[in-house]
């Protein structure tokens, strides 16, 4: 169940983001020489770094994606949250085999450190598609044992509210036309680190 929403978390700064980044790569990196994790220290990071945040990796090659692995509820420290998404991204993404090394060199990263989450009370699908801020909220559809988020960076590749949620439904494993008063629907923002 997603938490309530709590004081937003402040952007990293440009050098936080560089060791935010320089982690997730890192993991990856380790991923590729030793098979396994690398193990992350927290405490050896700024104290932004420690705090705990929800964040997700995605990898894209070709402009595609390539991986992508996140939480949508804050369960370990910021730095060590991004080194483990960024490797099960590489490696252990279903959708994927894993990477490999010629591919090391040709896929971007992308993190996404998620704000917390706000209930979006809303009853019928027009309200939402009427309240809904392309290129600004993430959103999470929950009903029953299904649930489906998508990224505020999904909104380059589906700018159209429309579409936005059709696909999210789908990825749920509902119709692009159904709705549902039962449906819960939260959104979110998030801090993209390029």
């Amino acid at each position: 169940m997603p938490l309530p929403l709590h004081n937003p978390l402040a952007p990293p700064t440009l050098e936080e983001a560089t060791l935010l980044k320089g982690a997730a790569l890192d993991a990856i990196e380790y991923g590729l020489h030793r098979g396994e994790p690398l193990t992350i220290f927290p405490e050896k990071f700024p104290p932004r770094l420690q705090q705990l945040q929800a964040a997700f990796a995605t990898l894209t090659k070709r402009e595609k994606l390539r991986g992508c692995i996140g939480n949508l509820n804050a369960e370990e420290p910021l730095v060590r949250e991004v080194a483990n998404n960024a490797f099960k991204a590489a490696f252990q993404d279903p959708r994927f085999s894993p990477l490999q090394w010629e591919e090391f060199d040709h896929v971007q990263l992308s993190l996404a450190l998620l704000q917390p989450q706000e209930f979006f009370p809303v009853q019928e699908e027009e309200e939402l598609l009427a309240q809904l801020r392309p290129g600004v909220d993430g959103l999470i559809l929950e009903e029953g044992s299904r649930r489906a988020t998508f990224l505020p960076s999904v909104w380059k590749s589906l700018p159209d509210p429309n579409d936005f949620l059709g696909a999210l439904k789908e990825k749920g494993g509902w119709s692009r036309t159904y709705w549902s008063s039962d449906i819960d629907v939260y959104r979110y923002t998030a801090d993209t680190i390029e």
